[in-house]
This record gives C-alpha cells, sequence and structure tokens, in this order.
C-alpha cells in the first residue's frame, strides 16, 4: 500500500524528525510505500497534491495541529500522537492497513468524513482542546516557548560569539567593551554608534555589530513568549494584547514571569471579548478594532497598576538568589535539573529545565560577566541533555548483547543525537525498557549537571552540544562531565540489563522456537 504522513511536536525539533525516520523504516520492513511531511521548527515541504491523491491511507503523528489538514479529506486516517510512533512505528502501519482496508469495505463512511468540516492553515496552537486543564496549562506555556527559541538561539550564538571575537580583537577587556556598541549613542558616546561610525577593518565594530544584532534578538523573548500564549489561549485575536503586554512587562522588568502572566491574562480577555454576542453591524470590525484595543488595553492596565510591581519584585528575587548561589548549593542545583533532564528525554519534566536555563541565559548573556550563575545552568543543562542518547550508545557498542538489533541500530544513530543536545536519541531505548533506561539516564544526567555545576563551566548559546564547544567557559571540563556522566549512563543500564539477564540469544530464540513448533 502507499501512505503519507504527517509528524509534529510542540517544539519541532527531535520528536518531529525521529517519527518520521520511525515511519519511513516501518513502512519499507512492511513492504509499503510511505511519503511523510515533517512539520518542524525548520519549516515543512508540503507533500505534493499527487503523493496525497494515491495514498491509500493517511497518518497524522503530531502532538500539534496538523497544518492544511484539509488536503488529506476523504483518506483513511489515524491520529496519535508524536511519541506513538517513535515507540511503536509497525503498529502504526498495522492501523493504516486496517484503516485502508476498512474503508475500501465501507466507502460511505468516508465520504460523510470527507464532506466535515477541517481547520485551515496558519500558525499552529500546540493545543488540545479536549485535553484536561493541567495539560492544556502546559500547551499553552509551550507554545509560548517553542515560538521564543529561535529567538534565544539566534541572540544567544550572536552574543557569544560577538564576545569571542571582542576578546581575540579587544584584549582582557574586549568582552567588556562590546556591551557599550549602540545604534544611538551621541555626543561623548557617538564613537559606539555602528550606525553613524562603523570601521570596517575594526575587529571590535565587527563584535560590535554581532552584539548589537544579538541583543536585538533577545528584546524579543519576552513579547514572543506572551504573545504566542496568548495565542495558543484565544488563537489570533490574542497575539496583539500578548505581545503588547510582553513588551511592557520587559520594560518594567517583570521579565519571563511578567510575560506569562501578560500571556494569559491578554489571552484569556481576548477569548471572553470574542466569544461575545453583538449586533450584526459590528461583527465585521470586531476582530481588526473591538478585541485588540480592549484586549490589549485591559492586559496592559492590569500588568501596570495591579501585576507588575509584585512579579518584579518576584523575579529579581529569583534572580538574586540564582545568582547567590555557590558551591555545594550550585552542585545541587545541577543534580537536580540533571534528574529532570534524564527523567523523561524531551518530555514535559524535560522541557521546564530546558526553559528555566534559557530564560535565565536570555537576563545574563548580554552581560559581559563570564560566570554568572544562569551561564552555568545551561552549561549543566546541555550536558545533562547530551548524556542519555550517549550512554545508550556506548551501551549497545560495549554490550550489543543486551539490546536487540532495533536498538544497536538506534544506538549507532545516538551517537550524533546526543552530541547534538538532542536528548530524545534514548527514546526507542526508553520506550523498549522503561525503568532501566530511565533510571540509567537520571543517574548519568544528574552526575553531568553537577560536575558541570563544581567545575564552573559556562554556556551562552541555549543549543548545538559539541558543536557550539568554543562558545563554552572551561569547555575541556565540559566535556569531561559528559564523558563521565555517559560511562555513568552506560554503568547502570548494563548492570540493570545484565541483572535481568536479558541477552540477544532470549531476545531471538523463543520467536524461532514458537515459529519451529508451528511447522511442526
Amino acid at each position: 500500500m502507499k501512505f503519507v504522513a504527517v509528524t509534529s511536536c510542540p517544539t519541532g525539533i527531535a520528536h518531529t524528525y525521529m517519527a518520521a525516520e520511525s515511519l519511513e523504516q516501518s513502512a519499507k520492513d512492511a513492504g509499503h510505500e510511505i511519503a511523510v511531511e515533517t512539520q518542524g521548527s525548520a519549516g515543512s515541504q508540503p507533500l505534493p497534491a499527487e503523493v496525497i491523491a494515491a495514498a491509500d491511507a493517511v497518518i497524522f503523528a503530531a502532538d500539534v495541529e496538523v497544518r492544511e489538514r484539509q488536503r488529506f479529506a476523504g483518506k483513511p486516517l489515524v491520529q496519535v500522537g508524536v511519541k506513538k510512533a517513535i515507540s511503536d512505528g509497525p503498529g502504526l502501519i498495522a492501523q493504516a492497513v486496517s484503516a485502508a482496508e476498512e474503508a475500501a469495505a465501507h466507502p460511505e463512511v468516508l465520504a460523510a468524513a470527507a464532506s466535515a468540516p477541517t481547520s485551515g492553515g496558519g500558525l499552529a496552537t500546540k493545543v488540545d482542546s479536549e485535553a484536561g486543564t493541567g495539560t492544556r496549562i502546559r500547551q499553552w506555556l509551550m507554545t509560548g516557548v517553542s515560538y521564543m527559541i529561535p529567538f534565544v538561539a539566534a541572540g544567544g550564538i550572536l552574543i557569544a560569539l560577538s564576545f569571542m571575537l571582542a576578546q581575540i580583537a579587544g584584549g582582557k577587556r574586549g568582552a567588556i567593551a562590546v556591551v557599550n556598541y549602540n545604534l544611538t549613542g551621541t555626543g561623548a558616546d557617538a564613537h559606539w554608534n555602528l550606525a553613524t561610525n562603523f570601521n570596517l577593518t575594526s575587529g571590535m565594530d565587527w563584535a560590535g555589530l554581532l552584539f548589537v544584532i544579538g541583543a536585538a534578538s533577545f528584546g524579543f523573548l519576552v513579547p514572543i513568549l506572551s504573545g504566542f500564549i496568548a495565542f495558543a489561549i484565544a488563537d489570533r485575536p490574542g497575539i496583539a494584547p500578548g505581545i503588547v503586554g510582553g513588551f511592557i512587562a520587559a520594560t518594567m522588568g517583570a521579565g519571563f514571569l511578567g510575560g506569562i502572566a501578560t500571556g494569559f491574562v491578554g489571552g484569556f480577555t481576548a477569548l471572553w471579548i470574542s466569544r461575545r454576542k453583538v449586533p450584526k453591524g459590528v461583527r465585521g470590525i470586531m476582530p481588526v478594532v473591538v478585541i485588540p484595543l480592549v484586549s490589549t488595553a485591559i492586559t496592559g492596565a492590569a500588568l501596570i497598576l495591579v501585576l507588575g510591581r509584585p512579579i518584579k519584585a518576584i523575579s529579581d528575587g529569583l534572580t538574586s538568589w540564582l545568582n547567590g548561589l555557590t558551591g555545594t548549593n550550585l552542585v545541587i542545583l545541577g543534580i537536580i535539573l540533571g534528574l529532570m533532564m534524564g527523567f523523561d528525554l524531551g518530555g514535559p519534566v524535560n522541557k521546564v529545565a530546558y526553559t528555566f536555563a534559557t530564560t535565565g541565559l536570555a537576563t545574563a548573556a548580554a552581560t559581559a560577566a563570564a560566570g554568572g550563575t544562569p551561564l552555568k545552568v545551561m552549561a549543566a543543562v546541555m550536558a545533562a541533555g547530551m548524556t542519555p542518547p550517549l550512554g545508550m550508545a556506548l551501551a549497545t557498542t560495549i554490550r550489543p548483547g543486551l539490546f536487540s538489533e532495533p536498538e544497536r541500530e538506534n544506538g549507532r544513530a545516538a551517537w550524533l543525537l546526543g552530541a547534538s543536545f538532542i536528548s530524545e536519541g534514548a527514546i526507542p531505548f526508553a520506550a523498549a525498557d522503561p525503568w532501566r533506561v530511565i533510571v540509567s539516564s537520571m543517574s548519568g544526567s544528574a552526575v553531568a549537571g553537577a560536575l558541570v555545576m563544581l567545575f564552573g563551566s559556562t554556556l551562552r548559546a541555549p543549543h548545538g552540544g559539541i558543536w557550539v564547544v568554543p562558545l563554552i567557559g572551561a569547555p575541556l571540563l565540559f566535556l569531561l562531565a559528559i564523558a563521565v556522566g555517559t560511562c555513568v549512563t552506560t554503568a547502570v543500564v548494563v548492570a540493570l540489563k545484565s541483572t535481568a539477564k536479558t541477552t540477544d540469544a532470549d531476545l531471538v530464540a523463543e520467536p524461532a522456537a514458537t515459529t519451529t513448533a508451528s511447522a511442526v
């Protein structure tokens, strides 16, 4: 048979592409053809209409709304979460076969489904309207975070590169001087104004250029976070109050907590207004005038007059506490963050730790301080996230008999995934043997996080793994922490699996014996 599929996850990074690879391999193994459209953070290449038309069934492995799903109307559909495609690709292909056969037997059911209305394309909300309250709150937050991450990545790496170049061009004081560059300086500060005094031959000016662009990217973090939390709640009507509220929060110094607050206030205000019944004559101006006007005014006023100062006090207190951590307290924080990163490998708990690190990075990366605690937190989180897939890869290399053939193949891919800070590379192992793999992942990640804090490594980039090692403070010690954490993960998983007497012979002998008995 021929199938088409769409994969998508809330952040649009690892799960999206791992699910696609799993479906492609499973379809090939079953003797079928499949074309997969990955709706990830890097955008997507829509499937050709003729490919969709020729398909016997459609698979949606997505935790967010599939864009332009009306293209697939009239086709048998199997719809699951993205993790299902990673953990049980063959099962999904079997479901698609059954759906195609059922549709062929009962075409009238398919015709009725095809006539049902479908949602259009555009921005994805990341929210399941039928989920529980707690799940929806998490999805609202993750929507904001997923749209914010590209700004964090661009700004963080540009600023990190600016400090590197400034240290080369300006010596010891270069990293201090680079933060003075701007686009508005006049009078005595006019020489810092790159718009009027840029020197093509000056290394410091080039460093300043990177810094100014990176800082501009960081300036959007809180507004984008707030705007897309509101968008997830109220759809497009929430964008204006959310972004404006986020900008006010950033201006007041309320930080990300203020942005989260304005996202919820703006989203629910816009949602409430959009659901009001109004006369026909007013309906046409509701989305372009009334909703943005009223919701933005209410959101801004609520922050300025009521929420802003208390949230700023909380944010300042949290920042002071974080920067005040030293010694043992830092190591304990590294252990906690490591346990979170290794627990669900790209899931909600992992994302909470990662979001904590990236939001802290955003507040610290534009300063000249080389050893700020937020930069250590980012380094600890990245090291802890790299450890699980690297540990599984090493385990499949030194003790292949403890793993099935598919796991050994995943182990070879996990080297690159782990090195690139894609924790999801360990998911296939966790799906096959959850408690042993999760325990070993948490053990290694906790050790890696603690060692990074102990060594004092720092990181100004929010992602990248070994590919951003030049941007890491104390890079050799950072790599040592990862190596130790990887060895701990490997040692624990090998010990647990050996204790359970899981051998390669156990994995293949029983099916073979069953086949022989059936033949007899």
